[in-house]
């Protein structure tokens, strides 16, 4: 009979703690029933301050629970209790910090977080009670635990407090812990918050106070420190400049990836794709917003402009299939995959003409620097009549097929110089140059005339073929560089001529005639690189375009200018076999999970620096490896493209289309994401191997052929109605007979959207004959189960209005109308549920007094008076409670 006052000061003075507990927990419902008068809740919170001073740690944290409660109900009730939780809770959860029960300390930090989070702590509380209360707990005599711990909340504190509180009262306490030499817990929690502090103040106070703590935090002797600096490497990068980030920030990174400890190795190397994917830049990335209200000829000009505005990099390198065909993507780069370093060509400006290892930029303009090239060369002079037999020899065995010719792979290696000989040039009488050549007699004609007049003759025909089409163009492209070919094919370069045939061996053609010590070797030279150069034209498109590169180009075609090449290379290495076996065992995982981003960082321009990478990755012998690409593959290919989708991902798509289930789910998830980025063409090749998701590993795997119908669902706006019909009902109408009800309530969705796209297609003939197909498999089926399916194949049609009602009550109404005399009581009670839930709410059966209605109100009496009870039940009434979708989720049939 205590009033709520008297029994909260019996209880509160009790000596048994567990009473006093009951106290604390019992605040919350006391302050409710004295809500209505204001003197009785301050009196209440009165108590509270009074109970806080409990001996009992027990007590002092139950109480501490209930404050976030408390707290929250004054803020509500305000007018009645003004200034309520800043006077008496406050205080206490700001001294309860400091307790020297841990528990209890615990809950007062967790408290005041969840209090600043929902911001029932005033602005002007928060700079005068709690920031002076946590910096003095941070001061040098302070406990050390509680040290540890105020440093922590103020860490967490910052993003909710904002940037204004954090420069003023935290940062300058923040930077001194940083330097902590006494304890390294703290330096640790330091560092483990460093980038919440850097993202709440911002550019201009990361890189002036932060950044010199962060690079001693980074070489701290414990490992623990480190490590935790690794792990907030890329919020730390967020809040720097570009020019920082490259310059310096880098350079740390690296020194963490080969730190002595493998713990902070192996969180550096978890933290680089995502400190790489900072670099992220949409001129290099190659990704934009295109306005839609825009016309396409707008959107053409405006990428145009950018791209003559962007900067273009010296190292910058592309392959033809990484050109963008969408005028909405620029492109920055314009060298050759494999090109040599600007350092090389500086160095040793002029080659040999027979050295053809490395490949040579693509010129923007072939014609004039060809034209220059003719023009600045002399003829040579040499001294042999033996090297007609080389010509010859070298003639027949040039590869002259022209059906292995694959126009995918124009972008090659130029054709080397070949040296011609001064002597019989003048004999002749005739000028060098592409018509003197042509002009030569056979008879007389030099060895080195043949093979320009072989090789002329295929890059002759190459062009020919090409000219029909030179308004495509990749084909103009294509036929540019065949005729910079043309006439790179009739130069020479004597002096270096001259020095490579004092350098080669004797013995490089040992079945050679020779008379003079140094001809055959030259001559050699030059027709062993002419046939190299022919050999990699005719190049089948499944070889690799890196395939006869040396280890030192091979390096150079993965040389950017986006983002540091040390930290590329650091990502590049992390499938290395041996980086499991010294750093992480899922090292690979970590790569290909963070490969999206890197790849968006690097555009699709330099895509072929991560290509040798991502198919290590898809053929890794951990599935979790492969199951991490499966999930990701449909976004890579937005980034990359409909041209390298096709070349790179479509192979490894297929690969882990017929990989573990574990893999495959990965990319049934995404399968009309990935599909609606191909050609259709290349779209309904998939249409043949759909039918192979219905085999798992484990039968009871149900929720992969639910995925299925999802992504079928999703997959009708891909195909034409004939492919519909053809390869997608078959599968859904499996679906609709699975032993999991979810499955199949899926495929009854599945199917009214079929419904749907072919009765409106024109002709609607594949409509009527899925409908024809459903009353036969389900509306006359045997087994009881197809035909309640067939109640539920009616009853999505008529919800999701998948068919217009008229059309409804002609081919489908009839047949579910016969199943009111089906001998199974779960088949006509659905039908009654359908009919008087879902049918009779249409307007066409409330409005229309036709036959149809007649007879739709004929059943429903029928069912009314039927033998079984829960069959007139749901014939006779309404009930709001039973919906059908939940009838289909917990029928009978549901189990497996």
């Amino acid at each position: 009979m205590l009033t709520p006052l008297g029994r909260l000061d019996k209880y509160a003075a009790s000596e048994n703690v567990f009473n006093r507990q009951m106290v604390a927990r019992s605040l919350l419902d006391t302050l409710r029933e004295v809500c209505d008068d204001e003197r009785d809740c301050i009196a209440v919170l009165e108590r509270i301050s009074r109970l806080a001073d409990d001996s009992e740690p027990t007590v002092r944290a139950e109480l501490m629970e209930q404050v976030p409660h408390i707290a929250l109900f004054c803020q509500e009730n305000r007018p009645a209790i003004p200034y309520a939780f800043s006077k008496y809770l406050l205080p206490i959860v700001v001294r309860y910090l400091a307790d020297q029960n841990n528990q209890v300390r615990k809950t007062s930090q967790a408290a005041l977080l969840a209090l600043l989070e929902q911001e029932l702590i005033e602005r002007f509380d928060v700079e005068t009670k709690v920031c002076p209360v946590l910096v003095e707990l941070t001061a040098p005599d302070s406990n050390d635990d509680v040290k540890t711990e105020a440093v922590a909340i103020m860490c967490k504190m910052a993003p909710m407090v904002g940037k204004d509180i954090t420069e003023r009262l935290i940062l300058p306490r923040f930077c001194e812990m940083c330097c902590d030499c006494r304890m390294f817990h703290v330096r640790k929690v330091c560092a483990a918050n460093f980038g919440d502090i850097c993202s709440v103040v911002g550019q201009q106070a990361t890189e002036e106070m932060l950044l010199p703590r962060f690079f001693q935090l980074c070489s701290d002797n414990v490992w623990g420190v480190r490590k935790a600096c690794a792990e907030c490497f890329m919020a730390v990068s967020c809040a720097t400049c570009q020019e920082i980030r490259r310059t310096k920030l880098s350079a740390l990174f690296i020194n963490l990836i080969s730190d002595p400890s493998r713990w902070v190795r192996q969180a550096a190397f978890q933290s680089l794709g995502p400190f790489i994917s900072t670099f992220a830049n949409p001129s290099s990335s190659g990704q934009y917003f295109k306005e839609e209200n825009k016309s396409s000829e707008d959107t053409s000009v405006e990428d145009k402009n950018r791209t003559r505005d962007e900067e273009v990099p010296e190292d910058a390198q592309i392959r033809p299939e990484d050109v963008p065909t969408d005028p909405t993507v620029s492109n920055s780069s314009v060298k050759l995959e494999g090109a040599p370093d600007p350092d090389i060509g500086a160095e040793s400006p002029r080659k040999p003409p027979g050295d053809s290892s490395l490949p040579c930029p693509l010129s923007s303009e072939p014609h004039q620097e060809a034209a220059s090239n003719e023009d600045d060369k002399k003829p040579g002079t040499c001294r042999s009549a033996s090297r007609l037999e080389v010509g010859a020899s070298a003639q027949d065995s040039a590869p002259l097929d022209q059906e292995l010719y694959n126009s995918f792979h124009f972008w090659r290696t130029p054709l080397p110089e070949i040296d011609l000989d001064v002597e019989l040039e003048q004999g002749s009488g005739n000028k060098l140059g592409p018509e003197g050549l042509e002009g030569m007699p056979e008879a007389t004609a030099p060895a080195s005339a043949n093979i320009t007049m072989a090789t002329r003759k295929e890059l002759e025909e190459m062009i020919e073929n090409l000219e029909p089409h030179i308004d495509d163009p990749d084909v103009k492209a294509q036929v540019d560089v065949l005729a910079a070919a043309l006439r790179a094919s009739s130069l020479d370069a004597c002096d270096e001529a001259s020095e490579a045939a004092r350098r080669a061996p004797q013995d490089e053609l040992p079945g050679c005639r020779l008379d003079h010590g140094t001809a055959g070797p030259l001559m050699s030279e030059a027709v062993e690189n002419m046939e190299s150069a022919l050999r990699y034209i005719h190049d089948d498109s499944d070889s690799g375009t890196s395939g006869g590169f040396s280890p030192d180009e091979e390096r150079r075609a993965k040389v950017q200018d986006v983002v540091p090449q040390a930290l590329l290379d650091q990502y590049l290495s992390m499938t290395d076999p041996s980086r499991a076996q010294t750093v992480d065992t899922e090292i690979a995982k970590h790569c290909a999970y963070s490969l999206p981003g890197v790849a968006l960082t690097l555009g699709r321009q330099n895509w072929h620096c991560l290509r040798e990478t991502y198919e290590t990755l898809a053929s890794d012998m951990q599935w979790k490896v492969r199951r991490t690409l499966a999930f990701s593959i449909h976004e890579l290919a937005v980034i990359l493209g409909d041209q390298l989708t096709a070349a790179d991902l479509v192979p490894i798509f297929n690969g882990f289309l017929k990989d573990l289930d574990e893999v495959r789910i990965g990319v049934l998830k995404h399968l009309h994401d990935f599909l609606k980025l191909l050609h259709i063409d290349k779209r309904r090749e998939y249409l043949y191997q759909l039918q192979e998701f219905l085999v798992t590993d484990n039968s009871r795997n149900w929720r992969f052929r639910a995925e299925l119908a999802e992504q079928l669902i999703l997959l009708l706006e891909l195909y034409s109605p004939r492919d519909i019909y053809d390869y997608l009902r078959p599968i859904a109408l499996n679906l609709c007979a699975d032993k999991v009800s979810s499955v199949r309530w899926i495929s009854y969705k599945l199917v009214g959207e079929m419904v749907r796209k072919l009765h409106r297609a024109a002709p609607p003939t594949f409509g009527v004959d899925l409908i024809r197909e459903l009353v036969e498999s389900f509306g006359r089926c045997p087994r009881w189960s197809g035909r309640q399916a067939f109640v539920f194949v009616c009853q999505t049609v008529i919800e999701d209005e998948c068919l217009p009602m008229d059309q409804f009550a002609m081919h489908l109404m009839p047949h579910l109308l016969t199943l009111a005399n089906d001998r199974v009581p779960n088949v006509r009670v659905l039908l009654a549920k359908t009919l008087r839930q879902t049918l009779l709410e249409k307007e066409y059966f409330l409005t229309s007094a036709s036959c149809h209605q007649e007879a739709v109100e004929q059943t429903i009496m029928a069912l009314q008076m039927d033998r079984d009870s829960d069959v007139k039940y749901f014939a006779s009434i309404h009930p709001a409670s039973t919906k059908i979708s939940e009838d289909a989720m917990s029928t009978a049939s549901s189990t497996y």
